[in-house]
């Protein structure tokens, strides 16, 4: 189970930062720029149609056969999933781009601040505190996608689990020490993902 649970972590560490990183630059650079914007849209569109288990399976199976090539299911599995996570951040980050409030940045202009100082002090931790709490339960959404890396062959935690269970059948035990993990990792992100929308997130809007 220690084992499965660090193949488990390691997949979140990639899916994780690829998404968290690749997905703010490509949000930024979609609310900055139309001709980024629309094909990012089009393709979170598609994306979103395609379950996550059809697009690794797609990825595993069809798309190495036509590339004639074999790669290591642990890759596949990654990828897959870092590039949906890819695409939930940068719409999160974009849609949270383009409906910042401008009468923000006027007082900045207005009080002598300078582009740099407004980014840093007004944009910013405006848009933090507006986009962390949703980017929390979309990492939460994605590590539960890992159990899916189990389908083509990935030793993550639950492949693991059915593996010791074919073993010795003693489900109880076995998938209530699952069902801990992911509880004990899960439980604190919502809290706290609800605690900083409660606490910080606020309807920028005029009224």
């Amino acid at each position: 189970m220690v084992a499965g649970l660090r193949v488990t972590l390691d997949l979140c560490l990639i899916i994780w930062t690829s998404g968290i990183v690749l997905g703010t630059l490509l949000g930024i650079a979609g609310a900055k720029w139309k001709p980024v914007a629309v094909p990012l849209k089009v393709f979170s569109i598609i994306l979103a149609a395609v379950p996550a288990l059809v697009l690794l399976f797609w990825m595993h199976y069809p798309l190495q056969t036509l590339l004639g090539v074999v790669i290591d299911p642990f890759i596949t599995a990654a990828t897959a999933l870092s590039i949906i996570n890819i695409s939930l951040v940068s719409d999160l980050v974009r849609e949270v781009l383009r409906d910042f409030p401008q009468q923000y940045v006027w007082a900045a202009q207005v009080s002598g601040l300078t582009e740099k100082e407004t980014v840093l002090h007004v944009k910013l931790p405006i848009v933090l505190r507006q986009t962390i709490p949703s980017l929390l339960n979309i990492q939460i959404v994605m590590l539960q996608s890992t159990l899916f890396a189990s389908l083509i062959s990935v030793d993550e935690i639950f492949r693991t689990a059915q593996r010791i269970n074919s073993l010795v059948y003693r489900p109880i035990p076995i998938y209530s020490l699952l069902a801990l993990f992911f509880i004990l990792v899960c439980v604190p992100l919502h809290g706290l993902a609800y605690y900083l929308r409660v606490r910080f997130t606020r309807d920028l809007s005029e009224r």
